[in-house]
């Protein structure tokens, strides 16, 4: 059980008097310790789902103990890597993100046009200096925890949850001088009973997105759930959950998310347990229409964990009902032929262990990349999956 000190007083994870002081802590932005270590690690105070929570500070999950819940594993074994102090660049007082985008949150002309989605991750130009969309969906999606799992949330994570953890990173994060919650919108999940409030505060989210005059159009992004895709007049509408209006998408752009995201939509239709993830940057012309400016896609289970082949979701189900905690790593820039660590098993007795998917197929390059990979990280324990050699090795 961790313990925090906050204001010179030591506190329990659960106890109720941790929960008495968690308001007044986060309204004077007091920072709390964890103290799994000696000198303890700072982390900071979220508001989730109306909850106050003592959360990690950004890319500190390796100063706290393996032992701590706290603990994170190496972003050197995902793609994360390359990306910090590049793309990514955090602020050590305040443990909020800088960061450099590969695309543009403006658009010249009368009404937002859409073109072409994120580029295949094969050719994105200087990936190490800027995150493209696809890379930024992993990045909210890593700081907000959202590729951690224990069997102790099973039941526990549905939309509003996820929101709430994107909105909370969103806040950690500032785009060319401003917070990206600033610009970021993420649907509501819908009520009945609040039906009138959920449209007041989606207008009031939207109006930055709406044209209004000449001169270069300010985009907004979009992260939402994808429920259905329906032919338009010209290209499709992309239907989402939890919103009364589609985002119209342009037919050429259309055909060309179907190239880039093949693997995606093909692992989505095969169940209906499986989600489908959009971000976009987007605008809303004169007559009140979203329409899509750039897209990228992710698929992820049920418990909205991110995956990219058969072989990680086979994976993902036999560890989900385990109470020890594992994490997803996630690619970012980096493309398919690349290795990564799929997932992590930070808390296993006999150490913390990364376990690697060899893909069929895999080439003499992508082999070597992986024996430097297990190398540059000699305190995990390895653990790999050759898919062409046959079924899944026995788990840790």
């Amino acid at each position: 059980m961790r313990r925090f000190l906050i204001g010179g007083r030591s506190f329990e994870e659960g106890s109720q008097e941790l929960q008495g002081v968690l308001p007044q802590a986060y309204e004077q932005k007091l920072r709390p310790q964890c103290q799994c270590k000696d000198p303890p690690v700072p982390m900071y105070i979220a508001q989730v789902d109306g909850q106050y929570l003592v959360k990690r500070m950004p890319l500190t999950g390796r100063d706290h103990e393996t032992g701590c819940s706290s603990f994170e594993p190496p972003y050197e074994l995902s793609g994360l890597g390359p990306l910090i102090g590049n793309a990514i660049q955090i602020d050590a007082a305040s443990g909020s993100s800088l960061l450099k985008l590969d695309f543009s949150l403006s658009k010249r002309g009368s009404r937002a046009s859409a073109a072409q989605p994120s580029p295949p991750a094969e050719s994105v130009r200087n990936e190490a200096k800027k995150l493209s969309l696809r890379a930024l969906l992993h990045y909210l999606w890593d700081t907000g925890e959202l590729t951690e799992w224990t069997a102790l949330w099973s039941g526990k994570r549905g939309w509003a949850r996820v929101r709430a953890s994107l909105v909370n990173a969103a806040s950690q994060m500032n785009v060319r001088g401003a917070p990206l919650s600033d610009i970021l919108f993420v649907p509501e999940a819908f009520h009945q009973e609040d039906k009138e409030g959920i449209a007041a505060r989606r207008a009031a989210a939207l109006a930055g997105a709406k044209a209004s005059g000449s001169g270069p159009r300010k985009l907004m992004l979009a992260v939402a759930e994808v429920k259905d895709f329906d032919a338009a007049r010209d290209g499709q509408k992309i239907l989402v959950r939890h919103l009364p209006f589609p985002f119209m998408i342009e037919g050429g752009t259309w055909r060309r998310l179907n190239a880039r995201f093949e693997t995606e939509l093909e692992l989505w239709r095969s169940s209906k347990e499986f989600h489908l993830l959009m971000i976009a940057t987007f605008g809303i012309s004169g007559a009140g229409i979203a329409t899509v400016d750039e897209i990228a896609l992710m698929v992820v289970n049920e418990n909205w964990i991110p995956f990219e082949s058969v072989e990680e979701h086979r994976l993902l189900e036999k560890l989900s009902g385990r109470r020890r905690k594992s994490v997803k790593g996630l690619r970012f820039n980096l493309a398919a032929d690349q290795p990564i660590a799929s997932i992590t098993l930070p808390q296993e007795r006999s150490g913390p262990v990364a376990m690697y998917i060899v893909p069929a197929g895999a080439s003499n390059d992508y082999e070597t990349a992986l024996a430097d990979l297990k190398e540059s990280r000699p305190e995990m324990i390895p653990w790999v999956w050759r898919v062409a050699e046959g079924d899944m090795p026995r788990l840790p």
